[in-house]
């Protein structure tokens, strides 16, 4: 299983589409064996879910996220967790021991345009 966390630094980014980093953390029996951190190659609507499945995702993890990219998410197979805070690391560790379930909430009206949003 491949958990990617979008990450500024090693936490939890709140705003998905312009996070710096994807943290990538591989596991296997709810153990993470391995990681690596994937640049953000920017913000195009319809872009990062491709790009993340190409990159193995089975789950991603991020503070907010527009629900355009949840649907698209959710069309590559990937699940989405939003919500989440925190250390990145550990926030994928908590997904893997049950702890951790999506808010739900979607972003729609946000501060910088089109962050949240496609």
């Amino acid at each position: 299983m491949r958990i990617i966390v979008a990450s500024d630094g090693e936490n939890v980014t709140q705003h998905f589409g312009h996070c710096r980093y994807f943290r990538a953390y591989d596991a296997e029996n709810n153990v993470i064996t391995g990681s690596e951190a994937i640049e953000n190659p920017g913000h195009r609507p319809g872009f990062l879910p491709v790009f993340l499945k190409e990159r193995g995702a089975d789950v991603i993890i991020s503070g907010g996220m527009g629900a355009a990219a949840i649907d698209l998410f959710n069309e590559n197979g990937i699940e989405v967790i939003v919500g989440a805070s925190g250390d990145a690391r550990a926030a994928a560790e908590d997904y893997l021991r049950g702890n951790l379930k999506s808010t739900g909430e979607v972003c729609n009206d946000h501060i910088h345009h089109d962050e949240c949003g496609e």
